[in-house]
């Protein structure tokens, strides 16, 4: 039998991976930095926990696990010592991260996976399944695309880990890929009308992890991301660029994380059930021709849930060679599609006149 971890297993996210876990028959290990976070929800659900801290010495604790999901935030900060861990036991290694910078670094590290043949893959939830699967859809509608636009609508709610990694990322600017290389790009400088799935709204670039994910995942040269934002909402970020040397001292986001752990708590089970996510995305190439992609999913928590727990059973069952990949790279543009809450993609092309 093998063995899973989940680690940041009492964190929201982590949480409610493992209650599903247990629903559907698995037992995971739970683990963390803290035997006490850990210990109630392990003791909650029968499961067998550990409690390391992510240094020099966490490979120790990973020697007999065949796979660990990491879900402790801020990845930025915690996931380069829990792939180096993972490449020391040998071990699979996904995580539900969303940050450019993460994507990047475990992308670095193929050739050592390749080595160890284990599995690096970044962004098994919401964070990036269900863009990346519908930027390689589109590679497939649209094989000569130079351009890919991609990105979402939820009303979904915010975590206080996702929290955190937002104060992470104030005072910094967005981003995109052009000509295949990552550039920063003003905050709100980027900005048009996108129907995502429910119609025609004001949208603003922002520096999503599929600028680096999709650019893997089908080769297409240049990518932005996008998400709805008002017009006032979009000038407004520009005038934060003034602001921004204070929003990136350290002071400043301390501070604004420990409002986050006395006061955010995650959406619960109702909302999520009433807020699903709208996906789209756009290939054009270079005779004009253009490929719109949509499609419905689970609210943007349940399909984390969904969406690393089926990456985590194939990954055991099946054998692939090791290295580098992205969500969609491992299982195809209809991982998606399979997972419940989801519905099928719907694709629209438009000719040039």
């Amino acid at each position: 039998m093998k063995k899973w971890m989940i680690y940041g297993a009492n964190g929201y996210t982590g949480e409610l991976i493992a209650r599903e876990a247990v629903k559907r028959g698995f037992s995971p290990i739970l683990a963390g930095r803290s035997a006490d976070k850990i210990r109630p929800l392990a003791e909650e659900l029968s499961l067998a926990f550990q409690a390391f801290p992510l240094d020099g010495q966490a490979a120790n604790s990973l020697k007999d696990i065949d796979l660990v999901l990491h879900c402790a935030g801020p990845f930025e900060q915690t996931s380069k010592p829990m792939i180096q861990a993972c490449l020391q036991a040998q071990t699979h290694y996904l995580d539900i991260t969303g940050e450019i910078s993460v994507f990047e670094y475990t992308h670095s590290q193929h050739m050592y996976a390749v080595e160890k043949d284990i599995i690096l893959c970044s962004g098994v939830g919401f964070d990036v399944i269900p863009t990346d699967c519908t930027a390689l859809k589109l590679k497939e509608e649209l094989p000569d695309a130079i351009e890919l636009s991609l990105g979402f609508d939820s009303d979904s709610g915010v975590s206080p880990g996702t929290f955190k990694t937002m104060i992470q990322g104030l005072g910094s600017s967005s981003m995109h890929r052009k000509n295949g290389v990552l550039e920063p790009v003003a905050l709100g400088s980027q900005h048009r009308t996108i129907d995502f799935g429910r119609g025609s709204r004001s949208a603003m670039g922002i520096p999503w992890g599929d600028v680096s994910t999709a650019f893997y995942t089908t080769g297409i040269p240049n990518i932005s991301t996008w998400i709805p934002m008002s017009k006032s909402k979009v000038q407004s970020a520009r005038l934060m660029k003034v602001a921004s040397p204070l929003f990136a001292s350290d002071w400043v986001k301390e501070k604004l994380q420990k409002q986050v752990e006395q006061r955010v708590k995650g959406p619960n089970d109702e909302f999520r059930a009433n807020t699903p996510a709208y996906i789209w995305g756009e290939a054009r190439n270079a005779e004009g021709v253009v490929k719109v992609v949509r499609i419905q999913t689970a609210n943007v928590y349940d399909l984390t849930v969904y969406g690393a727990l089926d990456i985590v059973q194939r990954l055991l069952k099946e054998k692939i060679d090791g290295g580098y990949y992205t969500p969609a790279g491992l299982f195809g543009s209809s991982l998606v599609e399979k997972l419940p809450g989801s519905g099928a993609f719907e694709v629209d092309t438009f000719y040039p006149r």
